[in-house]
């Protein structure tokens, strides 16, 4: 399956949180978009894997992406290093996307700085045709190297590089965010309280996307930073 952009995630809901809304805004414009998440979440405080593995299908569906996979790498304990890479070179390869969106550069979770950066070495290792993947028909893989990786905000207020005007997408993603019924604020929940399972936390979404939509002069936005300079004809390209 040949996809325009693939969005990774540490943990099932990083993709919804990070860049939902763009993912929203390029499914109505007719692009493929897929989703992998690198691990099942099952160090979350509050549910299950399984239930993160339900909510993750249910955020899917209301996106409207043609496909998720999951890694199911160890939670909190993955590494960036061969076998890891591999791994994620096989679905690159498998995918082929013209765009990769990953994890905050650095962020308050451990894993998301470790999924940003197995991510963009995998993308780049990619490219190389003398490492050789074999794919799940026994076939040797093409080697692959998207054209651009860029990494969602997170936790932490990272200076973006480039926002995407998303007005217009915020309530799909709030609604795919929202579908993590386990993870985000619900009054009648009885588990224990985390970071994002406040009211603040989830408020902040939105307060969030409006205050970047302000800075570039739309009612929502989207953050993203990236690794090398974006390309434009002319800089009436530029908005």
């Amino acid at each position: 399956m040949k996809l325009d952009i693939l969005a990774i995630g540490a943990h099932p809901d990083d993709v919804e949180l990070g860049c939902g809304a763009t993912l929203a805004k390029e499914v109505s414009n007719g692009k493929k978009i897929g989703i992998i998440d690198l691990t099942r979440g099952e160090l979350g405080t509050r549910g299950t894997a399984e239930t993160r593995d339900e909510e993750s299908f249910n955020a899917a569906k209301i996106l409207g992406v043609k496909s998720r996979y999951n890694m199911q790498f160890a939670d909190g304990f993955f590494v960036n290093d061969k076998s890891h890479q591999l791994e994620i070179i096989k679905m690159i390869r498998f995918y082929k996307p013209e765009i990769v969106i990953c994890n905050a550069i650095e962020d308050r979770h451990i894993d998301h700085g470790k999924g940003s950066k197995l991510v963009s070495d995998s993308c780049f290792l990619s490219g190389l045709r003398k490492i050789e993947t074999i794919d799940k028909d026994n076939t040797v893989q093409d080697a692959w190297r998207p054209k651009a990786v860029y990494h969602y905000m997170q936790w932490q207020d990272i200076l973006p590089d480039v926002v995407v005007d998303v007005s217009g997408f915020m309530d799909k993603k709030m609604e795919a965010v929202l579908a993590y019924k386990t993870q985000f604020y619900d009054p009648n929940n009885n588990e224990p309280e985390t970071p994002i399972s406040s009211k603040n936390f989830t408020d902040s979404i939105k307060y969030r996307a409006r205050n970047l939509g302000r800075l570039v002069g739309t009612e929502y936005g989207e953050g993203f930073t990236v690794e090398r300079y974006p390309a434009v004809e002319s800089l009436f390209d530029l908005k």
